[in-house]
């Protein structure tokens, strides 16, 4: 069965997400961990939690993706901004366990001048000091569109830093369509080999999940524009490729497309007519 799910609001809570990943027929689904824009996240509701995971094995909702704020920068050339991210994120992780064996995504980051091989250091670095052997949620590093001084526009770039991981078994990838698609890998024409580099500089084996975006602009663009499935440059045939390809269609996969929860829940059930 497809596994695919969308990004809801966490701001009531994870009983309502599940509620909400129901309304929609999804299996899986994705959230912010605090306010998008950084600052302090709300107390964990015990309850709440274990009201989920109750519900959650009930509709065979699983795994979920947590997402860690925008404005996180772990490869900054301002010292307190990347303790800022190492403390947050650290803080996100102890917050993950409360429902155990799912995932956390996050940008990798902008170097801002200092150049990409300090900034991969960085983030090296952060993940160095965060992750734990005990901790059994796998942390994943998001393909980006290359924009600015963006870190991860490159599958080398994500393998450099997985190299540099000492608990590199608590992490893998998230690849975002349309982020790879601005970035130049022309998934439309030529995904399997795309899927061949992927597999070559980083491995098939760590991409545990995928980003569902169509993009407003053109191959190579580095621009990350999110469009609605079929409404934008990749195209509605693609993505029917993608959640149907031997070597993908394992994973869960993940919309964040401008949409309110009828917008996701046609796009799911296009998916899932594609994928039966």
């Amino acid at each position: 069965m497809l596994r695919i799910g969308c990004h809801l609001s966490s701001s009531k809570g994870y009983r309502v997400m599940a509620k909400d990943a129901k309304k929609i027929n999804a299996n899986t689904f994705q959230f912010f961990t605090r306010n998008p824009r950084g600052g302090n996240a709300k107390a964990i509701d015990e309850n709440d939690v274990k009201e989920f995971l109750i519900e959650a094995q009930s509709l065979d909702i699983n795994p979920i993706l947590a997402h860690a704020p925008y404005t996180l920068n772990a490869c900054s050339a301002d010292f307190k901004l990347r303790d800022f991210a190492k403390r947050t994120m650290a803080d996100d992780l102890v917050r993950m366990e409360y429902t155990p064996g799912n995932m956390y995504n996050f940008h990798p980051g902008s170097h801002v001048k200092q150049g990409t091989e300090i900034g991969i250091k960085f983030i090296a670095e952060m993940l160095n000091e965060i992750l734990s052997p005990e901790q059994t949620t796998t942390v994943l590093l998001e393909t980006m569109a290359g924009k600015g001084s963006e870190v991860g526009g490159a599958f080398e770039e994500l393998r450099q830093i997985l190299d540099l991981v000492d608990l590199n078994t608590h992490m893998g990838v998230c690849l975002d369509t349309c982020h790879i698609w601005d970035g130049g890998y022309d998934i439309v024409n030529h995904l399997d080999d795309i899927l061949t580099e992927f597999d070559n500089k980083i491995g098939l084996k760590l991409l545990k999940a995928i980003h569902l975006n169509d993009s407003q602009n053109p191959l190579g663009s580095h621009k990350d524009r999110h469009a609605k499935l079929g409404e934008g440059y990749i195209g509605l045939d693609t993505f029917k490729r993608i959640v149907t390809h031997p070597e993908l269609r394992h994973l869960p996969f993940y919309l964040e497309t401008p949409n309110d929860l009828d917008g996701y829940a046609r796009e799911i059930q296009m998916m899932r007519e594609a994928a039966d």
